[in-house]
């Protein structure tokens, strides 16, 4: 492992490019922006909006932000795919540290400097810490919860945090610029998980990706159960893609979702049909699902609002991996 930021970056505040693909973040944006302007960090930073074709006023507050602050620039992404903006922000920046963040994200004003820190004294070529999903709205706040707890999201450690260390895949990323270009950045292919293949390829390339539960950075979860089902239908489509696409990177965590609905659906049609002793698995299922909303939920409502999150996450993870056609990406160049 690396000690001495000049072994690294040659300077002990390296300038740092903050990367973002924008799309329809009105409500999200200025928030997200001035959350990285105003970084308690002595070396210089740049923020590169890659602005896609918004239906809101997004690209309009862009423009704006631009204007007021030099350090704001923008690259056009006419097809408004993620992978897309975050390479062509990517090759319009210039900095040996290469920090991604989301339109609807914010981060602490320690952040920037943790990150020089950490991929200093951990040799890692990406690092990243903890998803801190944060609801305004009630359900949004249930959302929040859930994304936060085991019982609903795992126990990705980017999720529910946990002790620092190497990890295989890390929410959003702070890299070293040489290796992610080495790998040739993100795979536009990839409409979702393309920070899960893009890690892989970075570990495959001898690099270490790395977990620190210092790196907070605030999410907005989805406001409606339409937007969070569509949201977890695509995680699971696509992180089925990559499964395909990188034989063996699938384990028990991912299999969950599909074979929980699968349970469920047999279940209930086999306790029909059958016999009712087939109810069990949905009842356990159920059952689960009662214990883990009373543990997550801080009061009544919020009980009641998880009875009808987890499932949408669990049931559209699922639904989406078993479902993802072979022909979204191939399995092999």
């Amino acid at each position: 492992m690396a000690t001495p930021t000049q072994e690294l970056f040659g300077s002990p505040h390296p300038s740092i490019s903050v990367i973002l693909p924008v799309l329809n973040e009105e409500p999200h944006l200025e928030g997200a922006v001035s959350s990285i302007l105003s970084q308690k960090y002595l070396g210089s930073i740049e923020v590169i909006l890659a602005l896609g074709p918004s239906r809101d006023h997004t690209n309009e507050i862009a423009r704006q932000l631009s204007q007021k602050d030099s350090r704001v620039k923008i690259v056009d992404n006419p097809t408004g795919r993620t992978a897309t903006g975050l390479n062509l922000a990517l090759h319009a920046s210039h900095s040996p540290v290469v920090v991604r963040v989301d339109g609807h994200a914010q981060i602490p004003d320690d952040y920037l400097a943790l990150v020089v820190e950490i991929l200093n004294t951990t040799g890692a070529v990406n690092v990243g810490g903890v998803m801190a999903a944060i609801g305004t709205t009630r359900f949004e706040k249930a959302v929040a919860a859930a994304m936060r707890s085991p019982f609903g999201v795992g126990a990705s450690r980017f999720h529910t945090g946990g002790e620092a260390g190497v990890v295989d895949t890390v929410y959003l990323g702070a890299f070293r610029r040489e290796a992610l270009l080495a790998v040739g950045g993100f795979d536009e292919r990839f409409t979702r998980a393309q920070d899960w293949e893009l890690n892989f390829r970075l570990r495959e390339n001898g690099g270490v990706i790395y977990f620190d539960p210092r790196l907070h950075v605030t999410y907005r979860p989805r406001s409606t159960v339409k937007a969070l089902a569509k949201q977890y239908f695509e995680y699971g489509r696509w992180r089925r893609v990559v499964s395909r696409r990188h034989v063996g990177t699938i384990n028990y965590r991912y299999l969950a979702p599909p074979l929980a609905l699968l349970g469920f659906i047999f279940s209930l049609i086999f306790g029909l049909v059958i016999a009712p002793i087939f109810y069990l698995p949905s009842a356990i299922y159920l059952a689960f699902l009662i214990l883990a909303s009373l543990r997550i939920a801080s009061s009544t409502v919020d009980f009641l609002t998880l009875l009808l999150v987890i499932p949408t996450m669990h049931f559209s993870w699922g639904a989406g991996f078993i479902t993802s056609p072979k022909t979204l990406v191939p399995s092999s160049d």
